[in-house]
């Protein structure tokens, strides 16, 4: 409304081909982030505490996806909200992320426990 009163119908053609190339953008970068987590692992993350350390509360899902690019596990009903997704790495440490209508609300990182077999040696002087 604003560009036809102040330019008439040249002024809704930029306005509408600003408003294309903005949807264009987001739809390229949508694109790009599920292609590269199309060649990995659902739920799989190269280190899970790295990305405890880069979450932050209120990104998107998409922001997320594109960190860890692969899509997490879903741990919740499908359509329920919130969301549970869940990405883990190879150790077996995993971040499980609530999502509410698509923004991180909170998250968890969870190590399981390592188990030392080895004794601890002694590095005390021998008696003779």
């Amino acid at each position: 409304m604003a560009a036809y009163s102040s330019y008439g119908w040249p002024g809704v053609a930029i306005a509408s081909g600003l408003l294309v190339m903005w949807l264009l953008l987001h739809f390229t970068r949508l694109m790009q982030v599920l292609k590269r987590a199309a060649n990995r692992p659902i739920g799989y993350v190269d280190s899970a505490v790295m990305l405890n350390a880069k979450l932050r509360s209120g990104v998107s899902l998409l922001h997320v996806v594109a960190m860890t690019r692969a899509l997490g596990t879903l741990e919740s009903s499908k359509g329920a909200q919130p969301e549970i997704f869940r990405w883990t790495d190879e150790t077996q440490s995993h971040v499980s992320c609530e999502f509410h209508y698509g923004k991180l609300r909170k998250w968890q990182l969870h190590r399981p426990a390592t188990s030392e077999t080895a004794a601890p040696s002694s590095g005390g002087a021998q008696a003779s």
